[in-house]
């Protein structure tokens, strides 16, 4: 289901690598302030779709937009609307050359044309916020996993962005470090701002989302909210994953 006055819509989405289909006809709407949970195996192309929405992969087909905008057009500034759509890696990609404050102003500064002092100044407040003040002249490799993580999801927030992409930004993480970082999400979550997350954590999208998408094979394959979709699931396919992923009651 698509909305012309959601904040993202998307519409009859295909992706192919070669021959083989990664996201088939996957149509999704996320309004503002909602948080929509992308649940599914490895490979059934949660990451690939979060990708598409960022426009960092190209489309088959389909349609993508965001704020009243079609962004699929290729003929749309893909950076600028970059600039209004945070993303945070597993992998966090971070620059290694650059300081913490460094990484989170550089896109301010560049981007938004920032002043430096302000930019700094919002940096400052966010990585307070988080926990992270005094490693923000610290370079990425003197920070532990979570400490690197949770920089990441700064710099993507430093920008004030509109939407807020996470794909699977716990997976990389040592267990003790997940509930740092999930509980940072949950804050922002709380305070409104609209993501589209791919996670392997069941508890958090349960607790989290107000919509949640299980993936199978390219597929949105079911949706809805998060009590319909733990607690009575309609297609058999989610409830062979949920039984494998859940413990038991």
């Amino acid at each position: 289901m698509t909305d012309a006055a959601s904040l993202l819509s998307v519409s009859g989405l295909r992706k192919s690598y070669g021959d083989r289909v990664v996201l088939d006809d996957v149509s999704l709407s996320v309004e503002p302030h909602e948080v929509v949970c992308l649940i599914g195996s490895s490979g059934s192309g949660k990451s690939t779709l979060l990708r598409c929405l960022n426009l960092l992969e190209e489309i088959d087909d389909g349609v993508i937009s965001f704020d009243g905008r079609e962004i699929s057009d290729p003929r749309v500034d893909a950076r600028a609307v970059r600039s209004r759509i945070g993303m945070v890696f597993q992998a966090y990609n971070l620059f290694p050359h650059l300081t913490v404050l460094d990484n989170c102003t550089l896109a301010p500064r560049r981007v938004h044309g920032v002043r430096k002092a302000d930019a700094e100044a919002r940096a400052l407040e966010l990585l307070s916020r988080f926990g992270l003040e005094e490693h923000a002249t610290k370079h990425p490799d003197r920070l532990s996993g979570g400490q690197q993580q949770r920089a990441a999801l700064v710099r993507a927030m430093c920008t004030s962005p509109t939407l807020l992409l996470l794909d699977e930004i716990t997976a990389a993480l040592d267990p003790e470090l997940v509930g740092e970082v999930l509980s940072i999400v949950r804050a922002e979550a709380a305070a409104g701002t609209t993501m589209v997350i791919a996670t392997h954590e069941m508890a958090f999208a349960r607790d989290v989302a107000t919509q949640v998408c299980f993936l199978h094979e390219g597929r949105i394959l079911e949706q809805g909210p998060p009590a319909q979709i733990f607690s009575s699931p309609r297609e058999e396919r989610t409830r062979q994953f949920l039984a494998r992923v859940l413990p038991p009651a």
